[in-house]
């Protein structure tokens, strides 16, 4: 498992399905596309979730402000299928990456181990990157909170 890239750090590079924003359900993505582009990756446990979904329209209601300083991509382990659906039901105009195979959430250091009611299991950790035009980390939002989310981002951007 790989840690958690730090600010200063170079983000790590991936190629993964893409669905939603300008891009066309299941067209690839890689981080060496959004270079020349501050670019903000965060990762989330599931689609259509309380708090995934609190996190993700709060961006949306956000996107007039936000849209403009930055590259948004929302990051879980859900397929395409799955991302159009929550797209389509929140209107996201920010595109969602489709990470199944988990490669992106291994780099990132986002792939751990959670409890409960007493079970263990493996999930995505909510964490947010926010990487500079250079492909450089420059903040981390590590276990953020969903309302709390936005006000962080706006600060960083």
């Amino acid at each position: 498992m790989a840690e958690k890239p730090q600010p200063g750090d170079t983000a790590p590079a991936f190629q993964a399905a893409v669905a939603g924003g300008d891009y066309e359900d299941g067209d690839t993505l890689s981080l060496i596309d959004l270079k020349g582009r501050k670019v903000v990756l965060y990762f989330y446990p599931k689609d259509d979730t309380p708090g995934c979904t609190k996190q993700a329209c709060g961006l949306r209601d956000a996107w007039g402000e936000i849209g403009k300083k930055a590259a948004i991509f929302g990051v879980s382990i859900d397929p395409v299928k799955k991302h159009r659906k929550f797209i389509d039901k929140y209107e996201l105009p920010f595109p969602l990456i489709s990470d199944e195979d988990k490669a992106l959430v291994e780099a990132y250091g986002v792939w751990v181990e959670k409890s409960m009611y007493g079970k263990k299991y493996w999930g995505t950790e909510r964490t947010t990157f926010v990487i500079d035009e250079k492909g450089k980390v420059v903040a981390v939002f590590p276990k953020v909170k969903p309302a709390e989310h936005l006000d962080k981002l706006l600060e960083i951007l």
